[in-house]
């Protein structure tokens, strides 16, 4: 049986660093009020117009490239994972292709925020395991600094969020021992309003309370429903998230979808040599190390420095992970996801 291995990783975060305290500029808030909800003590922005969630992604893809050996020309698809792509549409992969001057390979963009880049990496296994593909680039990567609620009003989204990108290439496990052992996928739409980017949308408002159809003028085909200056005068246009309702969810789902991956191939979380799991929130993932009994040095955390960066966390803290020698050759190591739709997933990998 083929599988994939991840051969190399690379990241890419944006120089500028916001701290707790630079918040305080532009809302009612503290650095010990944030680090006692979140564990965050600061995040990366990127350049307001010198950088797009492309442009990182690029730079997080090419140290991948360069550390799994091969060149660009060798990429045969592309997955890219992101809620903040750089136009609504096209997607950020064709963009990746155009930049980096790629052959005409395909590309896909996966819309599953807090899960994207588990979702892509167990997509990309597929691929692998069919034997369509040999070199895959799967890309997370976010630039939320440019569409955040800085006032007051907004503080409990925006000081979680920060900008970055990660990235891995894909290829035939050459060890059978070796690559990704299973992947778990799972979704319940039933809170999809919990934590959710209204507008803009093609629900007309429905959803969160707003106008619905009847304020709008219905005899015309054509109208502000979309987009509106309204929907800008009352913040209708940033994120919106119920935390406590996310943390009850995510608490049960976390150590839900470990155990199985754990389970599916028959070891226990003592097995673990690391967990690398979204970087959401500190406190939910102290939370589901204390339910899984692990120790410190089983699970890596990097939210402190740069924050919730949805689909590019997992990639850019596996690769902080490699570089600091917490990931080595036969570790057993779990990915695992849980965010917005709700959506949550797993990946186990035996590096």
């Amino acid at each position: 049986m083929i599988r994939s291995k991840i051969a190399g990783t690379g990241k890419y975060v944006p120089e500028n660093i916001m701290t707790n305290e630079g918040l305080t500029q532009y809302m009612q808030t503290s650095d010990e009020w944030i680090r006692e909800r979140t564990g965050i003590q600061e995040r990366r922005y990127a350049d307001r117009t010198g950088e797009t969630t492309t442009t990182m992604a690029i730079e997080a893809a090419k140290i991948a490239i360069e550390r799994a050996g091969i060149t660009k020309d060798d990429i045969d698809f592309i997955i890219f994972a992101t809620l903040s792509p750089d136009y609504y549409f096209p997607g950020c992969g064709v963009l990746v292709q155009r930049e980096m001057k790629m052959k005409e390979i395909g590309a896909l963009d996966v819309r599953n925020q807090c899960s994207g880049f588990v979702y892509a990496l167990s997509i990309g296994d597929q691929f692998i395991r069919t034997g369509t593909y040999k070199n895959i680039l799967v890309i997370g990567s976010e630039k939320h600094s440019f569409g955040l609620d800085f006032s007051t009003r907004g503080r409990n989204v925006s000081v979680i969020f920060g900008d970055g990108a990660g990235a891995v290439i894909l290829q035939p496990a050459t060890n059978e021992n070796q690559g990704i052992l299973s992947t778990h996928l799972h979704s319940d739409g039933e809170s999809a309003e919990v934590l959710a980017m209204f507008n803009p949308g093609t629900h007309a408002n429905h959803w969160n309370g707003g106008q619905t159809l009847a304020d709008f003028n219905q005899s015309s085909p054509v109208g502000d429903m979309f987009f509106s200056h309204e929907m800008i005068e009352k913040a209708q246009v940033y994120p919106n998230m119920d935390g406590p309702a996310v943390f009850k969810k995510a608490i049960v789902k976390f150590p839900e979808v470990i155990h199985e991956a754990l389970n599916k191939n028959g070891y226990t979380p003592a097995d673990l040599n690391l967990l690398v799991p979204h970087q959401a929130n500190l406190r939910i993932s102290q939370f589901v190390q204390q339910q899984l009994g692990l120790r410190d040095d089983q699970v890596f955390n990097n939210i402190q420095k740069y924050g919730n960066t949805t689909a590019a966390s997992i990639p850019i803290a596996l690769c902080e992970a490699w570089e600091q020698g917490k990931v080595k050759e036969n570790d057993l190591v779990c990915l695992a996801a849980f965010g917005s739709g709700f959506t949550w997933a797993s990946a186990l990998i035996r590096w």
